[in-house]
């Protein structure tokens, strides 16, 4: 039972390569994946968002093996230079589309900056375990989930320690949505964080002092940034600055 559990949380991450710049685009969007995933799990939302006719990054991270420290503070910027993806009050706007753990990362950097760069404008989160998760607190010790989840994983929980709650609150600039879940596929897992959610993380846990909008859609975790109505939120909030209700 415990392994059929933790080897439905994660799976194995890939590398991208990202399309070239293009001066006719709405903006750059750098995509980031979520824990033990790859540049294969956004790709839908990237596919959706080239054909809104924004240039994407859509980037691949070894996230079971380096800390989210170091992602945060070399990784992260490293490939964002060498992406061009620049950050000058006159260059175009750069937006940011993360799902679970890619949110944690974003927000290391981010945490990082003074000042925060004039145009990242704006950031749409999928389930970001923002207060950590619940889930981690529960099945965080077992041998299977720290196999299964690496350097990271049990970085994650509530615990006012834990790297999220180490992040201060989201910055005066840039506009953040956060899109979470309530449909979680297994129960058990649910009941485990105790209260709504998306089976890993519950909606209370994704919230962030100095967001601009949140809102909760019927999805899963695992499947929230596949789906075609969360797509279209993050599409609407590039574009305004607010979901679409």
């Amino acid at each position: 039972m415990r392994l059929l559990l933790v080897l439905g949380l994660f799976a194995v991450a890939t590398a991208s390569s990202p399309p070239p710049a293009d001066s006719t685009h709405r903006g750059t969007v750098v995509v980031l994946h979520g824990l033990g995933l790859g540049d294969w799990a956004m790709g839908r939302v990237a596919k959706s968002l080239h054909q809104s006719d924004y240039r994407v990054v859509n980037l691949s991270y070894e996230s079971l093996k380096v800390p989210l420290e170091e992602l945060a503070a070399d990784w992260l910027p490293t490939q964002l230079q060498a992406n061009q993806v620049d950050f000058g009050p006159t260059d175009p706007p750069v937006h940011f589309v993360t799902h679970s753990m890619g949110g944690i990362v974003l927000r290391g950097w981010l945490d990082q900056q003074d000042p925060v760069p004039a145009n990242l404008c704006r950031v749409v989160m999928f389930a970001p375990p923002n207060q950590g998760s619940s889930l981690v607190d529960r099945i965080g010790t077992w041998k299977l989930f720290k196999l299964s989840t690496g350097v990271n994983g049990g970085r994650l929980s509530t615990d006012p320690d834990s790297y999220p709650n180490q992040l201060g609150p989201w910055p005066e600039g840039p506009e953040l949505g956060i899109i979470a879940g309530n449909r979680p596929i297994n129960p058990l897992l649910a009941y485990w964080t105790g209260g709504p959610g998306d089976g890993k993380v519950r909606v209370a846990e994704t919230k962030l002092d100095g967001m601009q909008d949140h809102i909760v859609m019927p999805h899963s975790h695992t499947w929230i940034q596949y789906r075609g109505d969360p797509i279209e939120q993050v599409k609407a909030f590039l574009a305004d600055g607010q979901f679409s209700r």
